[in-house]
């Protein structure tokens, strides 16, 4: 969407009033402590997918069963199988 240049020039002028009575002393900051929490758990899942993947994909070049795998997950060998097949090159 383009904007003319009368848009323009209103924007601009709401910003420095705004930014004129803006007092720091009184501003609120909010933290984003708890969004940067959640997007570094989300890497740890993701590297540690990443391990676990690499980790059942040498379990079964040393020619590991999908019902050895599936013991060490903790999972049905079906699951273990369902899960890692299409990753690891079967």
């Amino acid at each position: 969407m383009r904007h003319t240049d009368e848009e323009i020039e209103r924007a601009a002028a709401r910003f420095e009033q705004l930014a004129e009575e803006l007092d720091p002393a009184s501003a609120q900051v909010v933290t984003t402590d708890d969004l940067r929490d959640v997007a570094e758990a989300a890497k740890a899942v993701r590297d540690d997918e990443a391990k676990l993947r690499e980790a059942v994909e040498l379990a079964r070049a040393h020619g590991r069963s999908w019902n050895h795998i599936a013991v060490a997950l903790g999972v049905s060998r079906q699951a273990a199988r369902q899960r890692f097949a299409d990753k690891v090159g079967t």
